[in-house]
This record gives structure tokens, C-alpha cells and sequence, in this order.
């Protein structure tokens, strides 16, 4: 039977009108040749068979919906294809509540566990008003983590794909919070969104962590009583410190007091520290983490190799400083918890651009330069616990 035999069935664009809003219908039957169409709801429903391979035929089809603001999707029921098209959707629906409260909820973690970080010259059981005097660390952590976040809002929005407000996390860590999360709801439209996406929030955060890095190494110390001091040393914790922080003191001529237990840098500075610390855990290089999107828009299906070689080399990073390093399973117990973490980042598998072209010579050496950056915020023990 030719393709104009086939019998075409369901309503027309005369119809309803709705069916109209897509692209041309030839242009669709060059690829995907369709015998029933369907206005559901908002979404335009195709019923049809693709002329070519369903994902090159995916390929040619996206930009033609996409021209027409819809976003489309190719996929089987009952035994047939169907292309179900979706408007583009990538504004706030109404007030973002969830997001609103879980920021309020982090707020209060944040000043709360800052208020330790000044001890005793903020008693964090002092009440409300007594932990407010911890907002500059509060502040600090939230910037650099909401600057993150809203460098993949930014970049989503340029390339049109649809992502939610930034999560915070409100858990009482060391640093008050787990960090904060977008969802992305829409799919990446080619190599070079993927790649955008991925790397604006790292660089972002970067911009926010060294800035707030040289403010808070402008501020006094944190001066430590010696019984602190005493117990610190037979139980307590140190963190680590990234080059890129030693660096940045070096070049304004600021000390980290290294060499002295009873000053600590001002609380602003662990913003920074919480900077690096994320911006370094967000490059590695598996899975759907910004590393994991940077990567594959880089070197396409070749990253599967380097995601699958990733947890490996967490769990051996985490036996060389137990047998080696002679640290605690305390300790190593963050590379323990990544390298499991990277285990199911890696079989979940990356993201997959609809289009999959070449991304550029300009872009592949930002890559590079960024994911460079991340060594610079690497910490072999990011955080000893003492005991």
C-alpha cells in the first residue's frame, strides 16, 4: 500500500484547530509518517511509523518541534510509535513553596551550626536571636551553593530546558546543609547545552567560593580557649586544605593558621572551603554529575569507560589512606560513601543530547581548564576525624 493509501484516522486540523499549533504536517511525514493524529489535553499526539531509525529520525524531528515550541518525544504503545509533543514549558508555575521553605529550613541549619564555628563567642543554644550572629557563615555557605545552582538555572533557561529552583538541603553537618540540587525536566537538546549546562555551575560557584574566600580571609580570626583547645586534640576533627585556598592566601598575603591550635580563620572561610569541597565532588567525572555531563559532551560514549573506571579509583584512594595513610575509617569513610555513590552514578548512565555534533575547539578547552580547577579543590582528607 502506498503511503497515500494509508487510511488516515481521528481529527483533523479543520477539526480542531488546536492540532494546527505544531509544525507543518509535511515536514513531520518527511520523517515520520503518520496515520492518526490527536489533540490530548495541551500535548499533540502522532500515531505513525518512523521512516528511518526511530533515533535519527528523533534527530531530524527536534528542531522542527522545537521551532514550533514544542518539546517531543517518541514512544511505543501498544505495539506502535507514537510522537507525543509537549509544549516548552521552562518558567515558575505559581510560588515555588517547596523550594521557598526547604531555603528557610537550611537558613536556620546554617546559623545554627555556624554559631559552633565561633565558640564561645556565639552560644549556638543561646536561642534566635544569639545564633544570628552566625548569618556571615550562613551567608557564605549559601552563596557559594546557591551560585552554583542557579549557574545551571541560567544556562538551562538560555538553551530552553526546562529545570526547577534550587533544593537546599537542611541537615545539621558541620556545615548545616547537604548542598542544594536542581531537576532538570527537560531534555538536552544537543552536545553543547549538555556541555553549557554542566559546566556553568562549577564555573559560577568558582566565582563565588574565591571571592568569598579573599573577603573572609580579610577577617578576624576566630580566637580558640585553650580547654577547646586541649579537647580538640584527644577528640575532634580537622578539615583539610584545598591548594586552591593555600593559593589564594598566598597571593593576598594572608595566613590560614596552620601552626597555631588556638586561632582558627573566620567562619566566612569555611563558605569557601564548602566551595571547593562541592565544586570538587560536582567535577568528578560519572554519571549525571556536572563532571559526568562536562565529559560526555566532551568525549562522547567514550566517558562510559572513564565513569566505569571512577569508583575504582575512589576505593582505592580510600585504602591507601587506611593501609598507608594510617587514617581511621571515620576518616576514608567519604570515599568509601562516593565510591558507592559513583557505583550507581555510573550504571544509571549520562545524559543523552538528542543531537549528538561535534562541540568545539573552544569548549573542549574549558573543559580542561575546569576540570583542572577541580584538582585545585581536591583534598585526599577532606575532613580527620580525631580520636
Amino acid at each position: 500500500m502506498d503511503d497515500a493509501d494509508v487510511p488516515r484516522v481521528g481529527p483533523s486540523i479543520d477539526d480542531d484547530p488546536s492540532l494546527g499549533d505544531g509544525p507543518p504536517l509535511e515536514r513531520i511525514e518527511s520523517v515520520f509518517r503518520v496515520y492518526e493524529m490527536r489533540a490530548e489535553d495541551d500535548q499533540l499526539v502522532y500515531y505513525g511509523d518512523p521512516r528511518t531509525n526511530p533515533e535519527r529520525a528523533m534527530e531530524e524531528l527536534w528542531p522542527v518541534f522545537r521551532e514550533a515550541g514544542y518539546d517531543p518525544q517518541l514512544t511505543v504503545r501498544h505495539g506502535e510509535y507514537v510522537l507525543v509533543a509537549e509544549p516548552i514549558s521552562i518558567g515558575i508555575d505559581g510560588i515555588p513553596w517547596t523550594n521557598i521553605l526547604l531555603l528557610c529550613a537550611t537558613i536556620c541549619s546554617t546559623l545554627f551550626v555556624g554559631a559552633f564555628w565561633w565558640y564561645p563567642g556565639i552560644d549556638p543554644f543561646g536561642g534566635p536571636i544569639e545564633i544570628l550572629g552566625a548569618w556571615p557563615f550562613s551567608a557564605a555557605v549559601l552563596t557559594v551553593l546557591g551560585v552554583h545552582e542557579l549557574g545551571h538555572y541560567v544556562m538551562s533557561r538560555y538553551h530552553q530546558v526546562d529545570a526547577s529552583l534550587p533544593y537546599f538541603i537542611p541537615i545539621p553537618t558541620i556545615i548545616g546543609t547537604m548542598g542544594a540540587v536542581i531537576k532538570l525536566k527537560g531534555r538536552m537538546p544537543n552536545r553543547k547545552a549538555l556541555f553549557d549546562i554542566g559546566i556553568a555551575g562549577p564555573l559560577a560557584g568558582l566565582v563565588a567560593t574565591v571571592t568569598i574566600a579573599v573577603v573572609g580571609l580579610h577577617l578576624p580570626p576566630v580566637t580558640i580557649p585553650e580547654p577547646v583547645v586541649q579537647q580538640a586534640e584527644e577528640s575532634g576533627f580537622r578539615l583539610g586544605i584545598p591548594p586552591m585556598l593555600e593559593l589564594i592566601a598566598a597571593a593576598i598575603d594572608q595566613p590560614l593558621y596552620l601552626d597555631d591550635p588556638s586561632r582558627n580563620v573566620n567562619p566566612v572561610v569555611i563558605g569557601a572551603w564548602v566551595g571547593m569541597f562541592v565544586t570538587f565532588l560536582n567535577l568528578i567525572p560519572v554519571g549525571q554529575l556536572d563532571g559526568g555531563h562536562i565529559l560526555r559532551a566532551m568525549i562522547g560514549d567514550l566517558h562510559e569507560t572513564v565513569s566505569a573506571l571512577v569508583p575504582g579509583a575512589l576505593f582505592a584512594l580510600a585504602g591507601y589512606l587506611y593501609y598507608i595513610g594510617g587514617y581511621g575509617l571515620q576518616t576514608i569513610f567519604i570515599w568509601i560513601l562516593w565510591g558507592f555513590l559513583a557505583t550507581l552514578l555510573a550504571s544509571a548512565g549520562g545524559a543523552q543530547p538528542v543531537t549528538d555534533g561535534r562541540l568545539g575547539t573552544w569548549r573542549q578547552l574549558l573543559g580542561v581548564v575546569t576540570f583542572g580547577l577541580g584538582l585545585l579543590c581536591f583534598m585526599p582528607v577532606p575532613l580527620e576525624v580525631i580520636q
